[in-house]
């Protein structure tokens, strides 16, 4: 990102925020399907609730001019179909002009924050159905992390349930990330067992009215085929945080892409913040795993 993008992008911010409804209302779109059986979408929605790190850092995502810098750089490569993130973000890079001919899917319920006692209750605090509608987006995702000794779960499946309605009322994708989690020894992890995601998933793909529009967002774990037999639903895999050897993550990945029902990869910390820190080849490396029709 140019120094003087930038620095027109702060004085949007501070003088003109009307730009903001204007460069959506300007944006040009692209049909879904986009021309090929699977998608790569790059996720920018975990600083919402405070979760900054990557890997080893703690704080890798503090630098929002950063940010930007490294979802430009994902956003412009060849096969990069588009973005998930939260209002703050995708407002950023339609100023910045980086979003024309890219599908969006606005992120919903971000009120989990990281480490909070309150970390289960994952209220809607982004997008609602109403606002991707009116800003011409493509869908909406949501956390659905199912904790049966938790009583805020119950809340955050009507809400994702009432979402998925919505959403599917107005034509769009509803895109659910279910996990079956819990609280060891004070964090919240999730069960990341085939059993545990056949249980979420299961949870899941049954909110709203209709599953017509409802995509699923799963992570790659063990015996994958055992899980994508547990539904129907078109799925994109997320990435994750990139824990291991980026070798060993691009194998898994393009070992699953290959499943029935798999149409694609949601991924971001992962292809932002390489161990390498080299964006564009890490992300040209994802597009290669995909399947072309």
């Amino acid at each position: 990102m140019r120094e003087e993008d930038y620095r027109r992008l702060l004085d949007d911010r501070a003088w003109h925020p009307e730009r903001v409804a204007e460069a959506a209302a300007a944006r040009r779109r692209r049909p879904l399907p986009a021309g090929r059986d699977q998608l790569l979408i790059i996720a920018a929605d975990h600083p919402a609730r405070g979760a900054l790190g990557v890997g080893s850092r703690p704080m890798a995502m503090e630098s929002r001019a950063g940010l930007l810098d490294r979802l430009m750089t994902a956003l412009s490569r060849p096969g990069v179909d588009g973005l998930l993130a939260t209002p703050d973000i995708v407002e950023d890079l339609l100023l910045l002009g980086a979003l024309d001919d890219k599908i969006v899917i606005g992120s919903m319920n971000r009120g989990g924050v990281q480490g909070a006692v309150f970390e289960f209750d994952d209220r809607f605090t982004a997008y609602d159905a109403e606002s991707i509608a009116a800003m011409r987006f493509d869908g909406g995702k949501m956390l659905c992390r199912i904790a049966l000794e938790d009583a805020a779960t119950a809340a955050t499946l009507e809400s994702c349930a009432r979402a998925v309605t919505t959403l599917a009322g107005h034509g769009l994708i509803a895109m659910i990330e279910p996990f079956w989690s819990r609280h060891v020894g004070g964090a919240v992890t999730h069960d990341l067992s085939a059993e545990a995601m056949i249980h979420a998933i299961s949870v899941g793909q049954s909110l709203g009215a209709t599953s017509a529009r409802t995509w699923l967002k799963i992570p790659v774990i063990e015996d994958m085929e055992r899980v994508m037999a547990a539904t129907t639903l078109p799925t994109l895999l997320l990435g994750g945080d990139p824990a291991q050897a980026s070798d060993r993550v691009f194998a898994s990945w393009r070992k699953a892409l290959r499943l029935p029902g798999v149409r694609g990869l949601v991924v971001g910390r992962a292809l932002l913040y390489p161990s390498d820190d080299d964006v564009a080849a890490a992300v040209d490396t994802a597009v290669s795993l995909l399947e072309v029709s």
